[in-house]
């Protein structure tokens, strides 16, 4: 057998598993949980086998703060850069992102913004994200004619109600949801998007509203 295999897949488990361990347990139990013994009780692990994968907690919480990056600011910014033949179709791929699960990994964006409380660090890379995403939103309005001013207001609601959605923890059903984004995207692209729009995005995020009904 392999250095390889056995460091990754043997009785020391994996740089991966761990990380999914402290992810559940971030998600869970906040950062505090994020702890090397509880996560070795829950892989069932010794705690040395932690220190073949990462120095120290330090580096885990590094890493996890990067699987966050990884998990929300990257595909929100994949979206806002789809082919869309419309701005109404560029909006809705945005909302496809934040509303189709393992899309925009809205736990975890939750729990990072609650770490953010307790840890400067934390959050001066969380504002640079917000700082990134809503730069992102503004560029994708100004590349459909909108001034930067007017960008940049549309952008803030875009994203200020998405992030209160996280945050207020609002939980809507999808049917309920979908009457909404109509209004949703002609509050923040002044379009409404047509039937066969709706009909992809439906699509898109796996709802099939003839079933529901």
């Amino acid at each position: 057998m392999s250095k390889k295999s056995v460091t990754e897949t043997g009785w020391r488990g994996s740089r991966e598993g761990w990380l999914d361990a402290a992810y559940d347990a971030l998600i869970d139990g906040g950062v505090e949980a994020v702890k090397i013994m509880p996560l070795a009780n829950r892989l069932k692990l010794s705690r040395t086998s932690f220190y073949w994968f990462f120095k120290d907690r330090e580096e885990l919480l590094s890493a996890l703060a990067d699987h966050w990056a990884t998990r929300t600011t990257e595909p929100l910014i994949a979206a806002t850069k789809a082919y869309a033949d419309t701005e109404a179709e560029a909006m809705l791929n945005v909302l496809t992102c934040f509303l189709t699960p393992g899309a925009f990994d809205d736990r975890l964006e939750f729990a990072v913004r609650s770490w953010a409380l307790q840890d400067d660090a934390i959050m001066q890379r969380l504002q640079a994200a917000d700082v990134e995403r809503l730069d992102t939103l503004t560029q994708l309005l100004m590349s459909w004619g909108h001034s930067r001013e007017d960008a940049d207001v549309r952008a803030r609601t875009i994203y200020l109600v998405q992030i209160g959605y996280i945050s207020m923890q609002v939980r809507e059903d999808t049917a309920t949801r979908l009457t909404r984004i109509p209004g949703y995207v002609e509050i923040y692209t002044g379009k409404v998007p047509q039937p066969h729009e709706m009909a992809r995005f439906c699509a898109n995020i796996g709802f099939d509203p003839d079933a529901a009904g």
